[in-house]
């Protein structure tokens, strides 16, 4: 066997290493590690970031995107929040999960927390008495919490259920959270006292959880009994009442008013008993009320084809602002009739207008035809109205006993709600997360008018077929005229 040159083997590697080739490839391998190390040094750079700049928002609803109320609310904070998200290992929601990291990620102050109910099966015992499913959120700070439930975060509306069959649902988690946030780190919530003892009507679950949303404690008072309003109340909220108040009780809300006081109310025609000594508030800042149910025969201000389900001009003003920049459409069912008249110690802005073909019609809840008869009382109306004295006194009266109806504030999108909790917040302090809406996850209900309507039916039944059908009788003749004249 011949025995191998080691030597020579050697020499030649070496030159081998001297070649250009060699040189390019050792320059690229160099070149490899370089870039593979920036690159992971990029990744753990990226992985420290906040989520806002590093996570993007591509759901349709927007999911895990906040609004500047939110925002606003969580840079604010001052004082340590946690929010524990009680949640089985593998078992986490995803769109939950990414809105916890947003919010995590704009304030040093709130951390999230994961608590697995396998590891720690009590945890959630000192903070609610309910069932806890997965995905439920605990907010907390000091010695101040809120329970937020899955089923609240996703709600379910079945109000459609027995006429279409359709249940819609949606995603509250922003509201929900940052309502518990600004909750937990408050001292003092805003004080809201709710007239009792004129049987007035209780507030739908709509109402109820706006109000719980917007961190209003509320309590009911009533003053029959009483010489004063209560010292610590931020407003008043009078909803619906069915028998009339004594003079001496509207005495001490015209008192209340003129202080600074701020009420709220709710009021549309009566079926039996009228509300003479009530409506009194009304006159005295210079507004006064129509008796009946208002009926508008322009087509664009009802809606669903029934002329006292109005769809109302809305009016410029502090309360209503947001929604006209949201294009909102606030729906009026069965309402009374506002005029405008003179004060010399209150400004009273209209903040929803009938057209000038509405009418009342006086025969009120017996009313046989929509048609305008004698004695019924010619427009235009206003539906609501905000009173200031310049002095922090105010007063908005809204004529509907069904505006915050849950059925109709669902044909509304909200926008129902968004009226009523601004028109409660305008003069109270803790309004930062009043504006936020939930998200639909199925559809938002869109609100035309009956003319619309009429417009879209007309289009698309007639106009749209015969429009294809002649397009496809112009196109038969010239394909007959090419082929005669080949």
């Amino acid at each position: 066997m011949k025995r191998p040159n080691f030597k020579k083997y050697l020499v030649n590697n070496k030159e081998s290493l001297n070649t250009k080739t060699a040189k390019i490839g050792g320059y690229s391998f160099i070149v490899s590690v370089i870039v593979l190390a920036i690159i992971i040094a990029i990744n753990i750079f990226v992985k420290h970031l906040p989520s806002t700049f590093t996570q993007f928002d591509m759901s349709a609803a927007q999911l895990y995107s906040l609004t500047s109320d939110s925002k606003a609310v969580v840079q604010n904070v001052d004082q340590d929040v946690t929010i524990y998200w009680i949640c089985q290992a593998g078992q986490e929601d995803t769109v939950i999960e990414k809105l916890l990291n947003v919010y995590s990620s704009l304030s040093d102050k709130v951390t999230v927390e994961k608590k697995d109910p396998d590891t720690y099966p009590t945890f959630a015992e000192k903070y609610t008495s309910d069932q806890v499913t997965n995905n439920s959120l605990v907010v907390e700070s000091g010695d101040k919490s809120r329970y937020i439930s899955y089923e609240e975060i996703y709600p379910t509306d079945t109000s459609d259920y027995y006429t279409t069959g359709s249940v819609s649902k949606s995603f509250d988690g922003e509201s929900l959270i940052t309502s518990a946030v600004s909750y937990v780190v408050s001292d003092d919530l805003p004080q809201l006292y709710m007239l009792s003892g004129h049987g007035e009507a209780e507030l739908s679950t709509t109402f109820t959880a706006a109000l719980e949303k917007a961190n209003y404690e509320t309590t009911e008072f009533s003053l029959l009994n009483e010489d004063e309003i209560p010292e610590d109340a931020d407003l008043i909220l009078i909803n619906s009442p069915s028998s009339d108040l004594s003079t001496e009780e509207v005495e001490i809300l015209e008192k209340y008013i003129d202080d600074g006081g701020h009420v709220v109310v709710l009021s549309g025609p009566q079926k039996e008993t009228a509300l003479t000594n009530f409506e009194g508030l009304l006159n005295y800042v210079g507004v006064s009320v129509t008796n009946g149910i208002v009926v508008d025969e322009n087509r664009d201000n009802y809606a669903f084809n029934y002329p006292y389900v109005l769809l109302p001009t809305i009016g410029s003003s502090a309360i209503t602002d947001p929604l006209i920049d949201a294009d909102s459409k606030v729906i009026i069912p069965i309402s009374q009739g506002l005029t405008v008249g003179d004060s010399t110690s209150y400004t009273v802005t209209s903040l929803l207008d009938t057209s000038e073909d509405a009418y009342a019609k006086v025969a009120g809840y017996s009313l046989e035809t929509y048609d305008k008869e004698d004695g019924d009382i010619d427009g235009p109306f206003s539906l609501a109205i905000a009173a200031d004295n310049g002095a922090d006194g105010s007063l908005v009266w809204i004529s509907s006993d069904y505006l915050m109806d849950d059925t109709y504030n669902s044909y509304s999108s909200g926008a129902n709600s968004d009226f009523v909790m601004n028109a409660i917040s305008w003069k109270t302090a803790e309004t930062e997360s009043l504006n936020i809406r939930s998200k639909s996850l199925d559809y938002n209900y869109l609100t035309i008018s009956a003319s619309a309507a009429t417009v879209i039916k007309v289009v698309m039944i007639f106009l749209l077929p015969a429009g294809y059908l002649l397009y496809g009788i112009d196109e038969v003749v010239r394909r007959r005229k090419h082929n005669l004249a080949n």
